[in-house]
């Protein structure tokens, strides 16, 4: 493959300032030849995508799960391949292909991996990579601000969802999908494409990127404190098993509530319900560890 990449590094990403110069300086010397562009509003990353899609043979991306977030439509738009430098918080995409936060590694994985193609999800015109959702986790979304990440890291998440749990209250939810409709009281409703998010968190175990489904949980718990025991088991993606937890699967999916409420797509707030949801198979193409 050619070694013209596109560089889009955050700046407000928790790493992405101060290993710039890492990330550059390791890049050069596996042999690419970047074009180095950055931006304050990760919104405008698109439009640099498709300002260099004809200069470039990929587009090598150094921030978290959000600005990941912003260049997937894209990435979907140009069909350029996609390079991973995880340099934000969660690096929840990264978990899911097996990339390390080693920034040389990482960088030598784009030099010398294997190119896969991945599926996405997909909701109401938006493309995601690991999980969109309402409910608990948009909450979150709402506090956790660029500081806080900045300044606990992982640990953020942990200690904002404590914050918002024990706040949350139950709402109205119908689930449609597979021929069937799900009336249901629910704190959140998850509905995942990849493994991981939320900072490590499994969706289901079994998960995988390329497995052409998407996988849905709604927490229905009538008191906070009932999640409590549930946490373990959560963040190892067993959860589904669990008494008040729905699990189901499937290629399209519905969600509607009385209201319209927010859906947080990889940590960012994109769209709202009514919702609907499909998985797009083998959408996009990513430097992943060599088998």
């Amino acid at each position: 493959m050619n070694n013209r990449a596109l560089l889009l590094i955050n700046h407000h990403a928790r790493h992405g300032q101060k290993r710039l110069l890492e990330a550059i300086n390791c890049l050069k010397n596996l042999g690419f030849q970047l074009i180095e562009e950055s931006t304050e509003h990760p919104s405008h990353l698109a439009q640099i995508i498709h300002q260099y899609k004809n200069q470039v043979d990929l587009v090598i991306v150094g921030g978290g799960d959000g600005t990941l977030n912003a260049v997937v439509d894209a990435l979907v738009e140009t069909q350029l391949p996609l390079g991973v430098l995880p340099l934000g918080t969660a690096n929840d995409l990264a978990r899911t292909l097996g990339i390390t936060n080693s920034l040389q590694e990482a960088c030598e994985i784009i030099a010398h991996g294997e190119l896969r193609r991945i599926d996405l999800g997909w909701v109401n015109g938006k493309h995601f990579f690991n999980v969109a959702s309402l409910g608990l986790s948009v909450k979150i979304t709402q506090k956790l601000t660029k500081k806080i990440k900045r300044r606990w890291g992982v640990f953020a998440y942990a200690a904002t969802a404590l914050q918002v749990i024990w706040e949350s209250r139950p709402f109205s939810a119908e689930i449609r999908m597979n021929g069937q409709s799900y009336r249901v009281k629910t704190v959140q409703i998850a509905v995942g494409n990849g493994r991981y998010y939320g900072g490590g968190m499994a969706v289901v175990h079994d998960a995988k990127i390329d497995d052409q489904r998407l996988d849905l949980y709604s927490l229905e718990i009538k008191k906070w404190w009932q999640i409590i025991p549930l946490l373990p088991a959560i963040r190892k993606g067993r959860h589904i098993h669990r008494q008040n937890v729905r699990a189901l699967h499937g290629q399209e999916i519905e969600v509607y509530t009385r209201k319209p409420r927010p859906i947080n797509t990889d940590g960012e707030i994109t769209t709202y319900t009514p919702a609907h949801f499909r998985v797009i198979p083998k959408a996009v193409a990513v430097f992943v560890p060599p088998v």
